[in-house]
């Protein structure tokens, strides 16, 4: 069945009440670090964290009563999952979730709580899909695809019409790209009834499955590598939905990892918003190559917010450092008294703080005098961790940096 624009119209009549009409605030401060008039649609503060529910809503409401009593099955990473389980709860029909065992583990317990069937098989979402399609023959279910489904689409498509409601002078619309099912949706809405708007796709480098289908010209399958942006992490777009998406997509770009961590903490720093990776890739996309959208009205969907707190910790540190705001690099010093503090006072006189500081006697160089160090410093941006770098090779000190 072909999505069309009458169908996300419908949807948004369906499950209004259900699903939330999430704020889109103008960010003064991600608007001065880009350039650009930045937007974000805060979806990560729906019920269950995440956009998935629109499409999650919109599926289950069309259910047959007979199908809703047999209950329905999906394969996901987690958001879909979570918005699935949340709604069938609602609704009273019985949901079981495949996931990935690779599933962030507050994703898994959230679905828990909300009464599903949760089985953890396969290494990626493929995987699980798989399984899923299996226990559909054997225990009669619908199974509800979160990004391919006709009836998904149109709910992801909702997000379109609220974000021209609230910023009805919008230039481009910066979408994550997993599936497909989000852009696909927006992307036709937003051209049916604002043709001049840029829809421009972002997916992470280590797994780009909508790149993969483009240069093709039709789905295939691509090397999965673990991502921050895990919500993305599908190994195959989806069919219905590439063909949809294709047609209004005017740019599609990757961005790596260290851009996806720094997106994230900008967002925690100056949003004081807690965004997972997936929805962290929009501005990611803005910090790595827009550069044709300085001064546009720039709408950001910030698509989820379910991140494992264990996770954040590494994520703001790998953010710090690609920020230049964390240097780790090692010294050959003197092993003579003084050696150590004449080289720690150097560092705070260029206004650097130590973190951490290991000695290695054993694996020095041949000089019994002198021992090498690894150190990791606090710093305030790349010119500073120069400014250091410069400092200690001044004053003779043999360094290397990573």
């Amino acid at each position: 069945m072909d999505v069309t624009f009458e169908n996300i119209k419908a949807a948004s009549v369906r499950t209004e009440g259900a699903v939330s009409r999430t704020p889109c605030p103008l960010s003064i401060p991600l608007s001065e670090v880009t350039g650009m008039r930045i937007y974000c649609k805060l979806e990560s503060l729906q019920r269950t964290g995440s956009f998935k529910e629109r499409g999650a809503r919109n599926a289950l409401e069309l259910l047959s009563s007979e199908k809703r009593e047999r209950g329905v099955i999906a394969a996901s990473a987690g958001n879909h999952a979570l918005g699935l389980s949340y709604h069938a709860r609602l609704l009273g029909i019985p949901v079981t979730v495949v996931m990935p065992r690779t599933a962030p583990l507050t994703k898994v317990e959230n679905c828990k709580k909300q009464n599903a069937e949760v089985l953890l098989e396969g290494n990626n979402i493929e995987e699980a899909r798989q399984v899923a399609q299996e226990l559909v023959q054997k225990r009669n279910l619908t199974y509800i695809n979160g990004y391919n489904d006709a009836e998904i689409i149109a709910g992801q498509g909702t997000l379109g019409l609220e974000i021209l409601e609230q910023v009805p002078d919008v230039d481009a619309v910066v979408i994550p790209i997993g599936g497909c099912g989000l852009i696909a949706g927006v992307s036709l809405a937003i051209k049916t009834l604002k043709p001049s708007v840029q829809i421009i796709g972002v997916q992470p480098e280590r797994v780009a499955s909508y790149r993969a289908a483009k240069e093709l010209g039709k789905p295939a399958m691509v090397e999965m590598k673990p991502t921050l942006a895990d919500g993305l992490a599908v190994p195959r777009v989806g069919d219905r939905a590439f063909a949809l998406a294709r047609k209004y997509i005017d740019r599609d770009l990757l961005v790596n990892e260290h851009s996806i961590a720094l997106a994230i903490l900008r967002l925690m720093e100056l949003e004081k918003m807690v965004v997972e990776g997936a929805g962290a890739v929009p501005l990611a996309a803005c910090f790595e190559g827009l550069k044709e959208l300085k001064g546009k009205t720039v709408v950001l969907p910030l698509c989820g917010g379910n991140i494992d707190i264990g996770t954040v910790g590494r994520v703001i540190d790998r953010g710090l450092a690609a920020d230049g705001r964390r240097a780790r690099f090692t010294a050959t010093i003197s092993d003579k008294p003084g050696g150590l503090s004449h080289f720690a006072d150097l560092i705070a006189q260029e206004g650097a703080s130590i973190l951490d500081i290991t000695h290695d006697r054993a694996f020095a160089s041949e000089d019994i005098t002198t021992v090498t160090v690894y150190c990791v410093v606090e710093t305030r941006d790349q010119a500073h961790i120069e400014q250091l770098r410069q400092r200690l090779k001044k004053e003779q000190f043999t360094t290397a940096w990573q």
